[in-house]
C-alpha cells in the first residue's frame, strides 16, 4: 500500500479513487448509493474516509449538507430529481494534444 492509497473493504483505492470519491460525496445529485454500488463504500465508511482525508472544518460543513439534502439518498428522493438525465461523468482526462 502506498502512501497515497487506503484500503477500504479489502480493496485498495489509490489517489485518483479518493479524489472521485470525495467529489461525488460533496456533489448534491450523487446519491450515497451510487458511491457504494461504485466503490463499496456505505454511508458510514464514507464518513470515515471524509473525516480522515478532508480538514476537520471542511468535514463539519460536508456533514451539515448532507444532513439539510434529503437527495443523498435514493429512496427520499422526489420524482423530479430522479427524472432528470445524470451529469456526465469524465473517468479520464481528456487528451487535446492528439494528432
Amino acid at each position: 500500500m502506498t502512501k497515497q492509497s487506503l484500503i477500504v473493504s479489502n480493496k485498495e483505492l489509490i489517489a485518483q479513487d479518493l479524489s472521485r470519491i470525495i467529489e461525488m460525496a460533496w456533489e448534491d445529485r450523487t446519491p450515497f448509493e451510487s458511491i457504494e454500488a461504485n466503490y463499496g463504500l456505505d454511508e458510514s465508511a464514507l464518513m470515515k474516509l471524509m473525516r480522515a482525508k478532508l480538514k476537520f472544518s471542511s468535514y463539519k460543513l460536508w456533514r451539515v449538507r448532507v444532513k439539510t439534502k434529503s437527495i443523498k439518498h435514493l429512496n427520499l428522493r422526489t420524482t423530479k430529481v430522479t427524472s432528470l438525465p445524470p451529469y456526465p461523468i469524465q473517468t479520464q482526462p481528456i487528451d487535446l494534444n492528439v494528432s
